[in-house]
């Protein structure tokens, strides 16, 4: 596919609480979308702590953070993961990365169009929560991906989010993702809490698009500093995340940048236009 003709699917993970264990979905996600040929940018969004490099026991010189300071460009930052996958690492630890100005929201956006690779999906691991960094990224994409645990918590931050995203900023379609679920009834029913919830008091679309099973495998790829559908392929996790992968090709990608302010597909569109 020709530079002027790609078109890059944005896809941002999110969680109303941490700990529902979105980074692990995003990352094993985005390997499944490598293993089946395509070109993937993980973009590590959790600014104050991020944890992708560490997961797979990357070193890092250098990171958002000099990107952001000028010391460097968004490419030379780069890492290279399992199957290929395209990693931009966020800083660890630094308060100023979590608090970022307009400004520097608008530079780092901007810093997506210096990029002189092509991607067919971008995914996008927020920080759990509602701060204007996560909302502005899942406003940012065609799909937001939230990630729920059958817990009240859980379900009761993930209600919090959508109902600031909906009513705020205009985003009215939610894919669910119920992790560390002991059956496929446990997802469905925690799924149709939210539904319930959801569809009596916000004008909002849900869907459920896969139910991670709690997975020893999954901790096991951990600690080998890997990711569960590289090192444990036929585990029961490593199964959802390839079928979760071979359904995401077949959503809809989009001919133009449009709908949300999606920055980062027009910035990377228009870059590739230019490209070709």
């Amino acid at each position: 596919m020709s530079n002027a003709n790609r078109r890059v699917k944005v896809i941002t993970v999110t969680g109303g609480k941490g700990g529902v264990g979105k980074s692990s979905v995003s990352l094993n996600l985005a390997v499944a979308l490598c293993q089946q040929g395509k070109k993937v940018l993980l973009f590590d969004a959790d600014l104050g702590l991020a944890n992708i490099d560490v997961m797979l026991g990357l070193k890092v010189k250098q990171n958002l953070g000099h990107v952001l300071k000028g010391e460097c460009e968004l490419q030379d930052i780069l890492q290279t993961g399992p199957q290929g996958l395209r990693i931009v690492p966020a800083s660890s630890g630094l308060k100023e990365m979590a608090e970022l100005s307009i400004e520097q929201h608008a530079g780092l956006i901007r810093a997506f169009s210096s990029l002189r690779e092509d991607f067919d999906f971008l995914i996008v691991d927020t920080a759990a929560g509602i701060s204007d960094m996560v909302l502005s990224f899942c406003r940012a994409a065609q799909d937001v991906l939230m990630v729920v645990c059958n817990e009240p918590t859980s379900v009761a931050d993930a209600y919090a989010q959508m109902k600031v995203l909906s009513n705020d900023y205009g985003v009215k379609k939610f894919k669910i993702i119920g992790n560390q679920l002991h059956s496929l009834e446990e997802g469905k029913i925690m799924y149709q809490k939210l539904v319930m919830v959801a569809e009596r008091f916000l004008d909002v679309t849900l869907e459920l698009v896969a139910c991670v099973p709690a997975d020893m495998n999954m901790r096991k790829a951990i600690r080998q500093r890997s990711c569960v559908v590289e090192a444990f392929p036929n585990s029961p996790a490593s199964h959802v995340f390839k079928v979760l992968a071979t359904s995401i090709m077949r959503w809809p990608v989009p001919e133009v940048a449009g709908g949300h302010l999606e920055f980062f597909v027009e910035n990377l569109v228009s870059h590739n236009s230019k490209a070709g």
